[in-house]
């Protein structure tokens, strides 16, 4: 049996016993730290935090295999396309030039550069595992109840929490539509040329998209005949209390993004981390 992509699962670990509100507040601190800092060192301590977060989380690959893929693409398509069009960005924020060698034309390579783009990459790196942990150990109706305890609109909540579980149901539906069609001679292995492959995918989505619709008609017609909407506040079944360990693990989320702070601000006396001056 297939892992479902974005898939709740309910496991025994510290990572899943916290409140949703606490994950989202965690989430939150360490995001804005990453996001503040360009201190590759600050961010590497990170990126070895969040990776060790998720291996506590008992988080298997084969559930964020094809999600890793899209983000590696993503981060070098970045990191290439930033290249091309600021190739002296380093030497811009850094205020000095190594240069390794030349490539062409103006296009060289420097310590500055590899410095910037290597931070810039690590940065995102450093983000995706945190938002993995979250997705994937947090009940969608308790993240409902995180954001309505944050002070976001309650309708709001229960829209993402029913985006977040139906991924899930787009996989398997997918799955089965694809298996279904397969069987009646669609080919769509490697075997089939790209052409006719995206050609018999789209044969796969166009029933998909319509099942979405009857789906998205009948839970908006079921909530309807409930009267959601019609009072303006509401409680939630699955809010959790916040015990010591939700605190304990608000307090590290803080102290991580307070010394980020102040490592930019009393010992950087900038955001970007200049080992060159």
């Amino acid at each position: 049996m297939k892992m479902k992509l974005f898939s709740y699962n309910l496991i025994d670990t510290y990572i899943h016993r916290l409140s949703g509100l606490t994950k989202l507040i965690c989430f939150l601190f360490l995001t804005c730290a990453v996001m503040f800092s360009y201190d590759i060192r600050s961010i590497l301590l990170i990126m070895v935090f969040s990776f060790l977060m998720l291996r506590v989380s008992k988080i298997k690959y084969s559930q964020i295999r094809l999600m890793v893929i899209y983000v590696l693409i993503f981060l070098l398509t970045n990191a290439v396309i930033t290249y091309l069009f600021s190739p002296e960005r380093g030497v811009q924020i850094y205020g000095t030039r190594h240069q390794i060698f030349s490539i062409f034309g103006s296009y060289t390579l420097t310590l500055e550069q590899l410095l910037y783009q290597g931070t810039k990459f690590l940065k995102y790196a450093s983000v995706i595992p945190l938002g993995i942990i979250f997705l994937l150990t947090t009940n969608p109706s308790e993240f409902a109840a995180a954001l309505s305890g944050i002070g976001v609109n309650y309708k709001a909540a229960v829209a993402v929490s029913l985006t977040l579980r139906y991924f899930p149901d787009v996989q398997r539906e997918y799955q089965e539509i694809s298996l279904s069609q397969q069987a009646r001679g669609l080919d769509l292995s490697r075997k089939a040329k790209f052409r006719d492959r995206f050609k018999n995918a789209l044969l796969i989505i166009i029933p998909l998209i319509f099942s979405t619709l009857d789906k998205i008609e009948l839970i908006s017609n079921a909530m309807d005949l409930r009267g959601f909407g019609k009072s303006k506040s509401r409680t939630w079944y699955t809010k959790k209390k916040l015990t010591i360990e939700d605190y304990t693990a608000i307090t590290i989320s803080a102290l991580i993004f307070i010394a980020t702070i102040l490592v930019s601000v009393f010992v950087n006396k900038s955001r970007f981390y200049n080992p060159f001056i």
